[in-house]
């Protein structure tokens, strides 16, 4: 047996070490914690052990325990409750409560014992603490690799947001995970929101599709006080947004802790990323507030090179779809005019009969190809905007591509409401028509001046409301050079 130096008790030394081995065997935190709470009980024969943790540990604020509850009067004997302290680095990290049978009470070889076993438990919880920072870490980089990749398939602007949100929120920990980018007015507004469906104590659970509409569109005004740092590109982090001044949304009394961090790669600002946690939830540690940092710059990085991708594909495809029209107007609509002529010609020697019809039923074909044809290459040559979604923004898309084929910009006008009253299947309709007919004036030489006009709740023939398209071209007719052409249609509303 060994003598201890400060007591002279003996040490229960086998007991000792294989607590002291045992403690340092688990790389996890809270089993590191649990076995050193019941190697204590194990050395000293106590009732009740509680490891409590301090939140100022940088951890959460939880207890670890072992053993029966103490009885009610083990407060009341003097010598019945020990307490040690647990220092990791010189901080104190927790410290271990022990209370005795009622009566009994804890030796110096006891106090002795647990002085060595929490000596040794700081060095295993800061093994264990760095080992969960390294996996913390690691799950922060494959997270971020994981939005990388997703964000460079091609996915669409609104769905790239929102990866990047349920990312992060998985990865903080976090109630909801949020994206907010600048308003025309000054104000940041959330345009992407990922939750867990549960915004904390006193909050009624929702769906998580609920509580993510619910949170979309909230927008913080300007006058804030974190606004400014926001569209500086500079992240804010809050210790509880329900009481901080700062916040100012009608969200804010759901949430707790929270981090807000730019999203912004090579001086350009794309929005900030915010990471609420429920109420009552542990503050952003420093480790966790840095992994999300830089998670945020990598995320906005992947971004910018994400919407460069698309924006080469698209122009890509643009221009394959210019030089398909080219080659289209070029080479087959001319071939296929020479074609026509020379029926024409064909036809007009033929003597009548059913060679003639014959001929005649070509010749019509033919020219309905190359109307068709015509048409094609005018869709295809449209301006690579983001396709309008009312009728009047269709229209005015119609005729600004058949700008560049036609040498004149046509003229549009409207009367009544076009936009309300305009709907599938008559939309189609008058679309295909519109496109015909800016087709058939290209063909015509002379073509200075092209008017359109869509006139909507018009009265049809047969009493019904209904919507009419005229295009009128100036262009030269085979029956009166200086008569111009109008065409009109008409469909039920």
């Amino acid at each position: 047996m060994t003598e201890d130096v400060v007591s002279g008790a003996p040490l229960p030394l086998p007991q000792l070490l294989d607590a002291v081995l045992g403690v340092g065997t688990e790389l996890s935190l809270r089993p590191t914690l649990q076995h050193i709470v019941d190697s204590a009980a194990a050395l000293t024969g106590a009732r009740h052990v509680a490891l409590r943790v301090s939140a100022a540990a940088g951890g959460r604020p939880e207890c670890f325990t072992a053993g029966a509850e103490p009885a009610p009067s083990a407060a009341d004997d003097e010598g019945a409750v020990l307490s040690i302290p647990i220092h990791v680095q010189d901080e104190e990290f927790g410290r271990l409560h022990l209370t005795h049978e009622p009566g009994g009470v804890f030796t110096d070889e006891d106090r002795d014992t647990l002085r060595v076993l929490a000596s040794q438990a700081g060095i295993a919880i800061g093994n264990a603490r760095l080992y969960e920072t390294a996996r913390q870490r690691e799950r922060w980089i494959e997270g971020a690799a994981a939005v990388t990749t997703a964000l460079l398939t091609g996915e669409a602007a609104p769905d790239a947001l929102m990866t990047v949100a349920q990312q992060a929120r998985l990865l903080a920990d976090a109630a909801a995970g949020v994206v907010l980018q600048p308003t025309d007015e000054g104000g940041m507004r959330i345009v992407a929101a990922a939750t867990s469906g549960d915004a904390g104590p006193g909050y009624r659970r929702h769906p998580a599709a609920a509580a993510q509409n619910d949170l979309m569109g909230t927008t913080i005004e300007p006058g804030s006080a974190v606004l400014e740092q926001l569209l500086g590109g500079q992240p804010v982090f809050i210790e509880d947004s329900a009481t901080d001044p700062r916040m100012t949304t009608r969200v804010r009394s759901r949430f707790g802790p929270s981090m807000m961090l730019p999203l912004q790669a090579g001086g350009r600002l794309i929005g900030t990323l915010a990471l609420p946690r429920r109420r009552g939830d542990p503050p952003y540690t420093a480790v966790e507030r840095l992994l999300a940092t830089q998670f945020a710059s990598q995320a906005a990085l992947a971004l910018v090179l994400a919407d460069a991708q698309q924006s080469r594909q698209r122009l890509a495809v643009f221009e394959d779809r210019d030089r398909i029209a080219r080659d289209l107007h070029d080479l087959v609509v001319q071939r296929l005019f020479a074609t026509g002529m020379m029926l024409e010609s064909t036809r007009r020697r033929a003597a009548s009969g059913p060679e003639q019809s014959a001929l005649d039923q070509a010749v019509d074909e033919l020219e309905s190809t190359i109307q068709e044809v015509r048409t094609a290459i005018f869709a295809l040559q449209q301006p690579p905007a983001d396709a309008p979604t009312t009728f009047r923004g269709k229209v005015l898309k119609e005729t600004a591509g058949a700008g560049a084929v036609l040498g004149v910009q046509p003229s549009v006008h409207f009367t009544g409401a076009v936009d309300t009253r305009v709907a599938e299947p008559a939309a189609g309709r008058l679309l295909a028509a519109l496109r015909r007919a800016l087709a058939a004036a290209s063909r015509r030489p002379g073509v200075s001046r092209v008017e359109v006009t869509v006139e909507a709740g018009v009265s049809l023939p047969d009493g019904r409301a209904g919507v009419r398209l005229v295009v009128f071209d100036d262009g030269e007719t085979g029956a009166a050079a200086d008569a111009g052409t109008t065409v009109t249609w008409q469909a039920p509303l």
